[in-house]
């Protein structure tokens, strides 16, 4: 049975292959040149000191997806919106596990106090991030056309948003 947890140092490995495949040969990242596993625990540990989440999908022991959220922009003005990043092995593919893992990203979100989720999905071609964005309620905001390019073509970017809690309909509980 999936189980879908916090993500732990022994998972990079497999993070890092998942992610690998995307950059080599799909268009949901700009990447184009898979990092390094030490990329990966990095770019981990800087999700994770901010206080947010970064989960894995397992099955039998094989961690076939992650995802996490990360600060929308640097700047203090942003630090209740956030962009979740969500890939999923190959062989997981139609399965529902990105949208389960995508769900429980979103109540994790939530929990740390983030009150907006932006999708910013390469390629507007991509129909599973899309429709896993919108089956989970996310909205379109935009799209920005040829933006990037790769794999010898120029790729817009979907830009999707999703309300958290009381989204913008309260002032938010700020520890600082």
């Amino acid at each position: 049975m999936p189980l879908i947890r916090p993500s732990r140092d022994e998972d990079l490995d497999a993070i890092t292959r998942i992610y690998d495949h995307h950059v080599l040969h799909g268009t949901g990242t700009f990447e184009t040149t898979p990092p390094s596993t030490a990329d990966m625990t990095t770019r981990r540990a800087d999700v994770l000191a901010k206080g947010l989440p970064w989960l894995v999908v397992e099955d039998g022991g094989q961690v076939l997806g992650f995802a996490y959220g990360n600060w929308f922009k640097p700047r203090p003005a942003y630090r209740f919106s956030v962009e979740d990043s969500i890939y999923m092995a190959p062989e997981a593919a139609g399965k529902g596990l990105g949208r389960a893992l995508l769900a429980e990203l979103l109540a994790a979100l939530e929990r740390a106090g983030v009150r907006k989720v932006m999708a910013v999905i390469g390629d507007s071609a991509n129909a599973g991030s899309i429709g896993v964005h919108r089956a989970l309620g996310f909205e379109p905001a935009g799209v920005i056309t040829s933006c990037g390019w790769k794999f010898g073509r120029w790729l817009d970017i979907v830009l999707m948003q999703k309300p958290l809690g009381a989204g913008d309909s309260t002032p938010p509980k700020d520890p600082a």
